[in-house]
């Protein structure tokens, strides 16, 4: 190895900081969660709560979301390979759950409402 392979793998490990370092940094505490449906808002969830289950209509019958403590996942649903209820718990702000079969997209909100991303 010559002293531009080590320049190289300096560089490399730099931009993988870096990657890593913004987000964990973007993890924002969030208190309630969105969920839609056809791009629909059909329900609100408060996660300071304790855990609860809820239940919405999907594209393929009902969706049963268990919610609560900070966290939030698809406990069931009627899909073909039952994705959206194998994804498990998400509990960071930039995570979401998208359920296609089922149309179903749960987001969770920010607290301060600021902009994070705009895509044109």
């Amino acid at each position: 190895m010559n002293k531009n392979d080590f320049i190289l793998i300096g560089v490399i490990l730099l931009i993988i900081g870096g990657i890593f370092f913004i987000t964990t940094r973007s993890n924002k505490k969030v208190n309630t969660a969105s969920v839609y449906y056809d791009n629909n808002l059909v329900l609100k969830i408060d996660l300071t709560l304790d855990e609860k289950e809820y239940i919405v209509d999907g594209y393929n019958g009902p969706v049963t979301i268990k919610a609560g403590n900070g966290k939030i996942k698809v406990e069931d649903e009627d899909s073909p390979l039952h994705l959206c209820s194998k994804q498990g718990y998400i509990d960071k702000s930039y995570e979401s759950i998208i359920c296609l079969p089922n149309k179903i997209v749960i987001t969770f909100d920010d607290i301060d409402n600021s902009i994070d991303t705009v895509v044109k």
